[in-house]
Parts: structure tokens; C-alpha cells; sequence
């Protein structure tokens, strides 16, 4: 496990431009802290100047629970809107699932295997199909009580959560949640979806593709916000399908890619690699 400390910023371009990289480097190296990774991006329809600093905590001479005192002063010369994350805590994820499993098989194995740096807490499902795979990785299962009272499900869900979730998944739950539940997890809960939207609403999209004759299909995993299917997108990808293609081999090559998808925005959301701005993402990868 690694000893350091990433900061994510956001600084208004004009001030970025009179040395707040180098204030900020300066800043670290003074306390004896070693710069290791550093990521940086212009956006320029906005203003900003973003940025990933990672730093190595050995030898650092402020305890990290006086950072924010210590860094105070720079950020607001700076008008620096940051935040800062330790690589050695271990984030609880709780996971949502139907009846798909293919997501959750996927997170499930990549986390037993140490690829998600993360502790699952629990698997929460309105279906028991899911079970045996969690019972199989010793994750503690629960299944709704009355899955179809949804105000009920969330409701029964916030208790289960109670403080110690840091970051809810999606893996194909397929139901949508309220806009209370949603304020209380905003950045951090993700989804993943097809990439149909918006030309395949409802059910069954693949078949609705298939119609049409689609010739690229994908996925998009993206925060979760009150607005459905709308939340700042994390990553996405395609692939290309033929009039050969069967619709369950459609369906075969969209699993692939939701469950490669989700599991590429959890790691990163884990790894302190995105930073939010408006309705948008910067992912440092």
C-alpha cells in the first residue's frame, strides 16, 4: 500500500497563470514532501486550470490532520478549490443489482483479486440471483424486503448503509432512485448504462437496435444525479457490430463492455482520478 497523498484542484485560469503550480510545488517540497505524480489540464471554456498532485507522505513534516491549516493561506491566495484524498484508506463500496449479474461478478472478482482498492460491504439486490456470487466472495448479501415499495427500498437501503458507505455502484440496478436518496450520495454513487440514449429508450434496446441495424453499440458509466441518465459521464467505450451479429451476440458484446466500462470508473473514482466540473469530467489517467 502507498504512502501518499493526492490533491485534486481547481484554480480560475487567470490565477493559475501567475505561478500557483509553482506556489503549490514550492509549498510541498518546503514541508519535505516529494512530488510524484503531477497532471494538470486548461479548460478553457470555463476558465480553469485542473489538477492532480500526488506526493509521497514519508518524510512529510505536516501531519496530515493539520494540512488543511497549513495549506489554508495558499488556497486562498489562490482562490484554490481542492480536495485531498490518502491513498492507504480503503473506501467501503456497497453495490445494487438486479438481475444482470454480469457487472457484479466483474467488480466482485476484480476487488478479490486487489485490482479495486476498496472493502465491499455489501450487495443489496431486488432479486436473489445475486446471491451465491456474493455468499462466493463473503460479501454480505441482502435482499430487499419489498422491492416493488421503492420509497420503502431506499428507506430500508439508508439503514443498511448507515455512515460507513463511501461510494455506491450501480452494477445494473435496474431501478430508478428517488432525488432524496440521490442529494445524499452526489458524486458518489455510479451507474452504468448501453449507450443507446437517448434514440432506445425503454425496454428491450438492444432488439430496437438490432431493428435498426445499428453498427456500433456501448456503454457509459457516469455519477448519479437527480436528473436520470444525465449525471457527468466517468468513461465509455464501442464496439462495432455487423449485420451478422444475432441480437445474443449483441447482448454478449454490450455485457462486455458495461462490466470493463463501470469497472474502469469505480477504479478511478477509488484512485482520487476524477474532478468534477459542472456537468463534466476530468479523469487523470
Amino acid at each position: 500500500m502507498k504512502n501518499t497523498a493526492v490533491l485534486l484542484l481547481s484554480v480560475p485560469m487567470c490565477l493559475a497563470r501567475k505561478g500557483v503550480v509553482a506556489a503549490i510545488s514550492q509549498f510541498l517540497v518546503a514541508h519535505r514532501g516529494s512530488v510524484l505524480h503531477s497532471d494538470d489540464h486548461l479548460d478553457c471554456g470555463r476558465d480553469l486550470f485542473l489538477s492532480r498532485l500526488e506526493w509521497d507522505l514519508d518524510g512529510f513534516d505536516i501531519p496530515i490532520s493539520d494540512f488543511e491549516h497549513h495549506f489554508r493561506p495558499l488556497a486562498d491566495r489562490f482562490l484554490i478549490n481542492y480536495h485531498l484524498a490518502l491513498t492507504d484508506y480503503r473506501p467501503r463500496m456497497a453495490i445494487l443489482v438486479s438481475g444482470y449479474d454480469h457487472c457484479l461478478a466483474d467488480l466482485l472478482y476484480r476487488q478479490n483479486t486487489g485490482e479495486l482498492a476498496c472493502d465491499i460491504a455489501i450487495v443489496i439486490s431486488n432479486h436473489p440471483a445475486a446471491r451465491p456470487l456474493a455468499e462466493f466472495y463473503q460479501v454480505p448479501f441482502h435482499l430487499l424486503t419489498r422491492p416493488q415499495d421503492k420509497r420503502e427500498s431506499e428507506r430500508e437501503m439508508l439503514e443498511l448503509f448507515g455512515q460507513d458507505v463511501d461510494l455506491i455502484v450501480l452494477a445494473r440496478y435496474m431501478q430508478i432512485l428517488g432525488p432524496e436518496f440521490v442529494a445524499q450520495y452526489l458524486l458518489r454513487m455510479i451507474n452504468i448504462h448501453h449507450s443507446f440514449l437517448p434514440a432506445f429508450v425503454g425496454a428491450k434496446p438492444y432488439h430496437r437496435a438490432f431493428e435498426r441495424g445499428v453498427k456500433l453499440i456501448g456503454a457509459t458509466s457516469h455519477y448519479v444525479t437527480a436528473a436520470l441518465d444525465e449525471g457527468p459521464i466517468i468513461e465509455q467505450d464501442v464496439a462495432r457490430v455487423s449485420h451478422r451479429d444475432t441480437v445474443e451476440e449483441m447482448l454478449r458484446k454490450g455485457r462486455d463492455l458495461e462490466k470493463v466500462v463501470l469497472s474502469r470508473a469505480v477504479r478511478w473514482h477509488l484512485e482520487n482520478r476524477i474532478l468534477v466540473c459542472q456537468n463534466k469530467t476530468v479523469v487523470f489517467v
